[in-house]
């Protein structure tokens, strides 16, 4: 009897402990709720992570939060499609970690310290299609890994120490399919010393589990690798390597405080966000984003930028918001804006924009393009003008007529000017004549 009443107090106190934990839980959940993405609510969830809805598709987000290990399955609200744990302390991925997180179409562990990957780690992941395992420790890594996951489509594999002797033979034969062309692309070897900044995809294979010899002195003088294929010279850094890309929710390019002095080459296409903050690209050139056909929006701010070359735009028909505050601009030259046809947002703030004949340009086209919100046109020199505004002084140029502009009462094409009609011409701000071009056929904007 004694020991009944023992167990029946024991079960009491347990399920008195689920109700208050239950009771908590739900506490945290109403606290944390009030976040809206574009399409549904956004809440937090057990582990600090948020959870929102993206084109009817479930996103948990877990970026910086510190992590040491995968959050279980069990804690969602609905099944994620895309989970994100970028930027945590995630050091090795155990088999069936993902059990629970079967209808998962992305991974993010991109920036982590990752250095183990057993092959059983993404065991159930068959509809996944797109894993980041980029910016971690990883020096090996076996092909059956990726078998879990057959409709894999996009794999990122770069800035990893990976050790290409023999281990590593099988990925790399994988990788060096014709159909796997968006796996593993741009991740190079880090080791041996013959095969150092080599791509995997450049790597013979056949030649891996030879590599053991090369550590004797006889292996050094005698393996042919390095002489056969030597490695190419690289002059402009490449976007993909140099940079940190997110996939989700949309395509973003973050190269900001990466010490670079140029943009970079390789920009991929579908970029939709680029952030080019706090480099040292002080001169914008032609082409420099040739290709980047889907960018919204660049942030070139904070570079000490001092010229921009009038195609170093072009293309970028989409571009909807422009930074280029905090650099070293004196004026924009004719035809840098030419091609921003649908720009919504342009940022200007912070540079030493000097109020002369050469600053016109930027006030006439945005005088043309009234649906653009703009910032931070203010003279820093000379003198006179500091603090006004630039709209201001060209308008108060083409009103006080100045000195390179103005004609003698002598001349005699005013002779037989009427009075009226020179008052007329005074009043009106006329554009720059070298800004001007040939009215040949009229040009009719459509948007």
């Amino acid at each position: 009897m004694h020991v009944t009443s023992s167990f029946f107090l024991l079960c009491m106190k347990h399920d008195m402990r689920i109700k208050v934990f239950l009771v908590f839980e739900n506490y945290i959940r109403v606290r944390a709720g009030g976040r809206h993405s574009r399409s549904g609510p956004s809440r937090l969830v057990g582990t600090d992570c948020s959870e929102s809805i993206e084109s009817g598709e479930v996103f948990v987000d877990c970026q910086d939060r510190r992590l040491t290990s995968i959050p279980s399955s069990k804690i969602w609200s609905k099944e994620p499609k895309h989970l994100l744990l970028a930027r945590n302390r995630i050091k090795i991925l155990r088999d069936g970690v993902f059990a629970g997180f079967e209808g998962l179409k992305s991974l993010d562990l991109q920036q982590n310290q990752i250095s183990v990957v057993e092959d059983g780690a993404f065991e159930g992941l068959t509809k996944l299609t797109t894993l980041l395992l980029q910016h971690n420790t990883l020096g090996t890594l076996s092909e059956e890994a990726l078998i879990p996951m057959p409709n894999l489509r996009y794999l990122r594999l770069y800035d990893n120490p990976w050790i290409c002797l023999c281990p590593m033979d099988s990925l790399i034969r994988t990788l060096q399919v014709p159909s796997n062309r968006n796996l593993g692309n741009h991740a190079r070897c880090a080791e041996p010393v013959r095969l150092k900044d080599r791509k995997l995809k450049q790597v013979d294979a056949e030649l891996l589990c030879q590599e053991s010899d090369s550590t004797s002195p006889q292996g050094d003088q005698t393996d042919p690798i390095d002489t056969l294929n030597p490695s190419p010279i690289r002059t402009k850094p490449d976007a993909t390597t140099s940079c940190h890309t997110y996939l989700f929710p949309q395509p973003r390019l973050d190269c900001s405080n990466r010490g670079l002095t140029e943009v970079p080459a390789g920009i991929p296409e579908d970029i939709v966000h680029m952030d080019l903050s706090h480099n040292s690209i002080i001169h914008l050139r032609a082409r420099d984003f040739q290709g980047a056909r889907s960018l919204r929006t660049l942030n070139l701010s904070n570079n000490n930028m001092g010229h921009i070359d009038t195609a170093s735009l072009s293309g970028l028909l989409h571009l909807r918001e422009l930074d280029l505050s905090d650099n070293s601009l004196h004026f924009v030259q004719y035809g840098v804006l030419e091609d921003l046809y649908f720009l919504s947002n342009l940022k200007l703030g912070g540079n030493p924009w000097v109020c002369d004949y050469s600053i016109h340009y930027m006030v006439y086209w945005l005088r043309l393009h009234p649906g653009v919100k703009h910032s931070g046109l203010l003279c820093r020199s000379p003198p006179e003008y500091t603090g006004e505004s630039v709209e201001q002084y060209v308008h108060s140029y083409n009103r006080e007529c100045p000195k390179d502009r103005q004609r003698s009462q002598t001349d005699p094409e005013l002779w037989n000017t009427p009075l009226e009609l020179q008052a007329e011409l005074e009043e009106e701000e006329v554009e720059p004549s070298h800004l001007r071009a040939p009215q040949k056929y009229q040009i009719i904007r459509l948007s």
